[in-house]
């Protein structure tokens, strides 16, 4: 039994829902299914399965507000001038997809379900519309909102939410119960039209004025609560025109895009997002319906599958005919074969205007929901169903090979050493793996060969045996640990000048009796820290000073970890994970306390 949902129960059925999601969303996060998932089963355990919160429709509609929020931030990131660059993806592509997986499912409710035409149409055009939530969602955690799939996807989303206003107004039209106090379709549309352009003027000349206004005032809270105004504001107007809630938030973010206060705005409506993004994903499965689920399950597990492959089918089609490549266009169709949750409306109003009986809703809202819940697994798909490039591979050719320096690796590291060498009228000798990074640096002018430094061919052919020293600057440690072990066994005498990975790396490095070693963020740090310490009004020989003795301190721990017994037990060449410690503890007081190194490399306690 639900528990009360009125009173001071409210607060028992946010503490419930809020444990369900802090205890969930990690956990699925930690096995690779991710927090949306977690989420929606946080809401199914505590709602349908052990029946402690109710309403989850209720929660719903209040939870949507994420996704307002949500688009907002994304329109915050998204310039007018950028949004028209998309006008192609989502007014060409987007139209394709709603149209396509719109008439094929369509097609598949009159073939399989024996709906009527009527009927068939708002179900496959409700069921063609994907979830904002999930798809941006999934982007977001994933850095991909920028990528070309990403922005991809985004426009056939944007597109999709600007589809919903004349599927709605078409219910009417096709209902078989006609209402006399039915809006004309065209007044509908209209007002959406004069909405969006009102939005558009108040946003270009009273949004800003009103923020310089309120920032002038240094009040925060105020700042905090106009950004929500403006945020719910917008959505309210657009959803009284017509159209989504998302919609109106999205275009008040572009809007402000180009604003001196888009960052502060985006940071203040963070936090909103997202606790308001997950309590959807959890109310999406409170109010899914388990005794629809048991009483039309064989339906249901044809229908569910049937929607992802028809979806996922049609995306791949379309994205391809616009010119995707294979990997993009298999991501879109994998990221966005879900129902969305505009079909719930969409759904609802059918039902009240005779299109469909509540009985089909209730089996067409279960569908929508369990594609939702299996969006993160369609999208684990990817690294099964995409390759990754094949590394190009270019002939190994050494003619004309053979210099003083003998460079392994020429990747930012060793981009900046041959500018070195190049100034100063020394010549040297690269080998490098990567065929696009040898195309791209003729204009260093080094003679560069592909080939694999970690080859005893490849090394003699390079002409190593004229080489005074071997610069090894590649950036994986392992391969590093491979052409370092091969040229000491080979080549014992030649100079070997190598790049280090971590401080545990240059452990193993001077076991190994490298010649030179310097591990790749360390000079770039102490001139880093010496530029911030200049800043702060030292002077320049001050400076110079400390960071003089940041750089003998670490030397002496290097000194003190090498001596002392680190390798017990262990092969010498196998350093084991060094701990990090101050160079300079400090003490309470925040000033430094000089301690003496011990021979594990750890100071010791101030006497």
């Amino acid at each position: 039994m639900a528990l009360v949902e009125t009173g001071p129960n409210l607060f028992v059925q946010a503490l419930v829902i809020l444990g369900a999601a802090v205890v969930a969303a990690p956990i699925f996060k930690r096995i690779g299914l991710g927090t949306v998932l977690g989420y929606l089963a946080a809401g199914i355990i505590v709602g349908p399965v052990l029946g402690l919160i109710g309403g989850g429709e209720d929660i719903l509609h209040v939870a949507e507000l994420g996704i307002v929020m949500l688009l907002f931030i994304i329109g915050l990131e998204l310039k007018p001038s950028r949004l028209w660059a998309l006008r192609r993806d989502i007014f060409g592509l987007g139209l394709a997809q709603v149209m396509t997986c719109g008439l094929a499912l369509m097609a598949a409710g009159m073939a399989f379900a024996g709906l009527d035409w009527r009927p068939a149409l708002i179900v496959g055009f409700g069921l063609s519309l994907s979830s904002t939530a999930f798809a941006m969602q999934l982007l977001e955690a994933r850095h991909e909102i920028n990528t070309p799939y990403g922005q991809r996807a985004f426009s056939i989303l944007l597109f999709q939410d600007l589809a919903i206003v004349p599927l709605l107004a078409l219910i009417p039209i096709v209902s078989p119960v006609q209402s006399e106090s039915s809006q004309h379709p065209l007044l509908t549309i209209g007002i959406a039209l004069v909405a969006v352009a009102a939005l558009i003027a108040a946003g270009r000349y009273l949004l800003n004025p009103l923020f310089r206004i309120i920032a002038n005032t240094g009040a925060k809270e105020a700042m905090i609560a106009a950004a929500l105004l403006i945020v719910l504001g917008s959505g309210l107007a657009m959803q009284y025109a017509g159209l989504s809630m998302a919609m109106g938030a999205f275009l008040a973010g572009v809007l402000l895009a180009e604003s001196s206060y888009r960052h502060e705005l985006e940071a203040d409506i963070e936090p909103f997002r997202g606790i308001l993004l997950g309590l959807f994903f959890v109310a999406v499965g409170l109010s899914l319906d388990l005794n629809v689920i048991t009483e039309n399950w064989l339906m249901i597990l044809f229908a569910v599958p049937a929607v992802i492959l028809t979806k996922g089918a049609m995306i791949y089609g379309v994205s391809r005919l616009f010119g995707s490549h294979h990997s993009d266009a298999t991501r879109l169709a994998l990221l966005l074969p879900q129902g969305g949750e505009f079909a719930f409306v969409l759904f609802s109003v059918a039902v009240t205007a005779g299109l469909f009986s509540q009985e089909i809703s209730s089996i067409l809202v279960a569908v929508v929901t369990l594609t939702m819940a299996l969006t993160p697994l369609t999208v684990s798909l990817v690294r099964f169903l995409v390759s990754h490039p094949k590394a190009e591979v270019m002939e190994e050719d050494f003619e004309g090979a053979g210099s003083d320096v003998l460079m392994i690796g020429f990747s930012r590291f060793g981009q900046i050493i041959s500018q070195v060498l190049l100034t100063s009228g020394h010549q040297a000798t690269i080998i490098d793996t990567s065929a696009e990074r040898i195309r791209q640096a003729g204009k260093f002018g080094f003679r560069i060969y592909f080939g694999d430094g970690g080859r005893l061919d490849v090394l003699k052919s390079a002409g190593i045996g004229r080489a005074k020293i071997v610069a090894v600057c590649t950036h994986n440690r392992a391969a590093t640990d491979r052409v370092v072990d091969l040229i000491k066994s080979e080549f014992p005498n030649v100079k070997l000048f190598v790049r280090s990975y971590d401080r545990t790396h240059t452990l193993d490095l001077r076991k190994r009796d490298v010649d030179y070693e310097i591990r790749e963020t360390l000079e770039s740090a102490l001139a880093f820290g010496k530029h911030t310490l200049e800043e702060l009004g030292h002077a320049e020989s001050a400076a110079e000073a400390i960071i003089d003795d940041v750089r003998k301190r670490d030397e002496e721990r290097l000194e003190a970890q090498m001596t002392g017994d680190l390798y017990s037990g262990r092969d010498k060449l196998h350093t084991k994970p060094v701990t990090p410690e101050p160079l300079i503890a400090p003490s309470k007081e925040g000033k430094r306390i000089d301690r003496p190194v011990d021979a594990s490399g750890t100071v010791e306690a101030a006497q």
